[in-house]
C-alpha cells in the first residue's frame, strides 16, 4: 500500500477502497459480536417520521462507548493511523466507532451527505470496515458519485434516485473503505439477512466535534441531536426531477 498515492486518490475522488486490508480471523470475530448484540430482529432507534422521510433503514451501535474493546484492534491499527494522518493531516482525531446494520428488506440508505459542505475545509471522513461480504445477492452495496466532495451541496430531488456517474461498490470481507464527507453516497436496498458495517469516524485538526450532527438528504436536512429537520429541500426545489445531477 503506498500511503500518498492513496491519499492522492482520496483527495481527487472523495473515497478510497483497499481490499484485504484487515484479517480474516478478526472480521469473523467482530462479525459475530455484532450479530449477537442485535439478535434476530433489533428495534429501530429512530421514529417513523425519520425512517419514512430519509428513507434511511439503519440502526446504530457504537460498541467502544459502552466498554466493549473488541473493536479497538482497528482503532489502534497503525497503518489505518497512518492513512488517517497522510489524509487528513497532523493532529486529526478520532471521533467514535460506530456500527450500522440493516436488517433484511430494509431499504437501505438514500442519498446523503454526512455533514454539510457549507465550508469544504469542515468536514469528517469515514473509515468503513466490513466484517462480512457485499454483494449483488445480498444488496446493501454501497453507492457513491466520484469527486462529489468538491461539488458542494447533494442536489434536491429522489431521495433514492440514481446519477449518471454513480459508481456501485461491493465491499469484501476485511475491505476498508475511507469516505469523504461530503461525498455524495448511498446503500442499496437489504436483500440478505442482514448488512453491517463499522465506521471510525475520524476528522481534522480544527473540526467541531459534532460536524456530523447535521446530515444532508435530497429532501432534508436533518439533525440528530433535535431528532429535526432543519430544511425541508422539497418545499424550497419543489420541480426538481428525479435523478438530477
Amino acid at each position: 500500500m503506498k500511503i500518498t498515492k492513496t491519499a492522492e486518490q482520496f483527495a481527487a475522488d472523495g473515497y478510497v477502497v483497499i481490499e484485504d486490508f484487515f484479517a480474516d480471523e478478526l472480521m469473523t470475530h467482530l462479525d459475530s459480536v455484532i450479530r449477537n448484540h442485535y439478535g434476530d430482529d433489533p428495534d429501530f432507534l429512530h421514529d417513523d417520521a425519520f425512517l419514512e422521510k430519509s428513507k434511511t433503514d439503519v440502526i446504530p451501535w457504537f460498541p467502544q462507548r459502552e466498554g466493549i474493546h473488541d473493536f479497538d484492534t482497528i482503532e489502534n491499527d497503525q497503518r489505518l493511523q497512518a492513512l488517517s494522518e497522510a489524509i487528513l493531516g497532523p493532529d486529526w482525531y478520532t471521533q467514535y466507532c460506530m456500527v450500522m446494520y440493516s436488517k433484511q428488506g430494509t431499504s437501505g440508505q438514500a442519498w446523503h451527505q454526512d455533514c454539510p459542505p457549507d465550508d469544504p475545509l469542515q468536514h469528517n471522513m469515514n473509515r468503513l470496515v466490513y466484517t462480512s461480504d457485499i454483494t449483488d445477492e445480498t444488496g446493501g452495496q454501497t453507492v457513491v458519485v466520484p469527486g462529489s466532495h468538491k461539488r458542494g451541496v447533494l442536489t434536491a430531488g429522489d431521495p433514492i434516485g440514481e446519477f449518471d456517474d454513480q459508481v456501485v461498490l461491493r465491499p469484501k470481507k476485511g475491505t476498508l473503505v475511507l469516505l469523504h464527507g461530503h461525498t455524495w453516497h448511498r446503500v442499496l436496498p437489504i436483500k440478505g439477512a442482514y448488512r453491517c458495517s463499522t465506521n471510525y469516524r475520524s476528522a481534522p485538526n480544527g473540526t467541531p466535534d459534532g460536524i456530523t450532527d447535521v446530515c444532508v438528504y435530497r429532501n432534508m436536512r436533518y439533525q440528530f441531536s433535535t431528532s429535526k429537520v432543519v430544511e425541508d429541500r422539497t418545499i424550497r426545489y419543489p420541480d426538481v426531477p428525479q435523478a438530477a445531477s
